[in-house]
């Protein structure tokens, strides 16, 4: 079992219990004092403990965690002032990914698993329209059809919207003008780069939970800089890989350490414009997702980017300078000071716009959960490099990786895309054969004979207009499905239309 984590020292030292780690955490302040820095430190600590971590890079300084710090005299002082007498440099091992592919191994996810409670929020659509993506996701599963990209839910979208009247009676009314602004926000995500996120192969988030061999826990590096100009894709992205954790790990219960720590880097994008019902998904998550053995900090300039009950469950904090400018932030101060264990030689809401940077504000959790007496502390300085890498330093580790290779292929197998097109060909092709004979002047017609020797006419069978637009449709899933390279429709709870995972 790990000892306590050493995170900063101030009269008192500060540790994160291993045991309680996975009670999640926050790392708040305004921009310059010391956020990054802090998550650097903090994610030292744990891949030195065996720990894996997940943490998205928006501005590019995380990378440094893959080489040894040294020569920052702002370090070399702050070592001073806390009298680190054992301190030594060193590296920690990473893995790079990226949703563009260009930084990291490549990050996918497949439309089906995504769901539509997520793409709807991501085609910022409303209730009602999200309520017609719904019923394609319900038509596609139940004709066994795998959205597997965007060009997949495209070709469903426009097939359902094209015949809509078909789908009346089963699945109930399709709007022809939900359908359009569907069809819309899939063009936008085109124009920001989301096709290159949706298809497979999709990631394994087991991947995430490696060891090196040395026992020192993998720290994921997301490389967001470009994805973060995209804040609904980025949240929605770190949302959908919470989700997955949630779904694929088994229950856990209160272990020695936890499995995987993920940090929410601007977290605030998370909660922006987010329904009810998402909200309501987003904070079932994080209240069970701890029994997997996974804790969540969220990284935010402001707490009261946090709702309240969520942040309520957030035991481990570290709280930056906040800056109060307005009277409204001047009351959030006031409402964040609240909120800690008192300390009577502090006035918290004072001192919280003091603090000198890389001093914080710290309160764990103790030994039986229960949060200790706030205290104000410097953070630990990192061991490892602040700041960025090399591009060839970058790519020299994403080649050496395990992992290189696995997934730096697209695959692109049937799904509903090509079943759709074929089937549709195959419909024009009967079509044009059903015509009229139209025959060319002075060839034979066996309308110049006696009736008794002219080929009897065959009444046509009345045809079930769902079941032969379909019926085909099904087959040739059913197909794809069977075949080795099959695959299960699976949906995570944030993504699915019930709340599960259909198996």
């Amino acid at each position: 079992m790990p000892g306590p984590l050493l995170i900063a020292k101030g009269e008192s030292e500060f540790h994160l219990v291993p045991r309680m780690i996975s009670r999640h955490g926050l790392v708040a302040g305004a921009t310059g004092t010391g956020k990054t820095v802090t998550l650097q430190t903090i994610a030292e600590n744990l891949s030195a403990n065996g720990i894996p971590v997940f943490v998205a890079d928006v501005k590019g300084d995380l990378a440094g965690l893959s080489r040894p710090g040294g020569g920052n005299p702002k370090i070399q002082g702050r070592i001073d002032l806390l009298e680190l007498s054992d301190f030594a440099y060193g590296e920690y091992p990473v893995m790079f990914w990226d949703v563009t592919g260009m930084s990291g191994h490549p990050v996918r996810a497949t439309v089906s698993d995504m769901g539509p409670l997520l793409l709807g929020r991501l085609l910022n659509l409303n209730e009602v329209q999200t309520g017609v993506l719904t019923l394609v996701f319900k038509i596609a599963d139940d004709n066994g059809l795998l959205l597997l990209d965007l060009k997949d839910l495209r070709s469903m979208v426009q097939f359902i919207g094209d015949n809509a009247s078909q789908f009346t009676t089963s699945y109930g009314n399709v709007s022809k003008a939900s359908v359009g602004t569907i069809q819309r926000g899939l063009l936008e995500l085109d124009a920001q780069e989301a096709e290159q996120f949706f298809g497979e192969p999709m990631l394994d988030i087991f991947d995430f939970l490696q060891t090196g061999a040395d026992g020192r826990g993998v720290i994921n590096v997301l490389a967001a800089d470009r994805l973060i100009l995209k804040p609904k894709l980025y949240s929605t992205f770190l949302l959908w890989l919470m989700s997955e954790l949630f779904e694929q790990l088994p229950e856990a219960g209160d272990l020695e350490k936890p499995k995987l720590v993920f940090f929410f880097d601007e977290a605030h994008f998370l909660f922006e414009d987010a329904s009810p019902a998402l909200l309501d998904k987003i904070e079932q998550v994080v209240r069970l997702i701890r029994s997997k053995g996974v804790g969540i900090y969220f990284v935010t300039q402001n707490p009261v980017d946090i709702p309240a009950k969520v942040l309520a469950q957030l035991g481990n904090r570290v709280q930056h300078a906040l800056r109060a400018f307005t009277p409204n932030d001047q009351k959030g101060i006031r409402a964040m000071a609240a909120t800690y264990r008192p300390n009577p030689k502090l006035d918290v809401e004072q001192v919280m716009t003091e603090l000198a940077v890389g001093e914080a504000l710290i309160s764990f959790l103790d030994e039986k959960g229960v949060p200790m007496i706030v205290d104000r502390g410097f953070v630990l300085p990192p061991h490892s490099r602040i700041g960025t890498i090399t591009p060839e330093e970058r790519m020299s580790l994403i080649r050496s990786s395990l992992r290189f290779g696995r997934y730096e292929q697209v695959v692109d197998r049937e799904s509903a895309y090509e079943i759709i097109k074929r089937r549709t060909e195959e419909r024009s092709a009967q079509a044009a054969e059903e015509t009229l004979d139209v025959r060319v002047p002075g060839t034979p017609s066996s309308y110049g004979q006696p009736r008794s020797t002219r080929e009897p006419r065959r009444p046509r069978e009345p045809k079930s207009q769902s079941k032969d637009m379909f019926g085909a449709l099904a087959k040739s899933a059913a197909h794809a499905m069977g075949s080795q390279l099959g695959r299960q429709i699976m949906r995570g709870v944030l993504g699915s239309i019930l709340g599960g995972r259909k198996g």
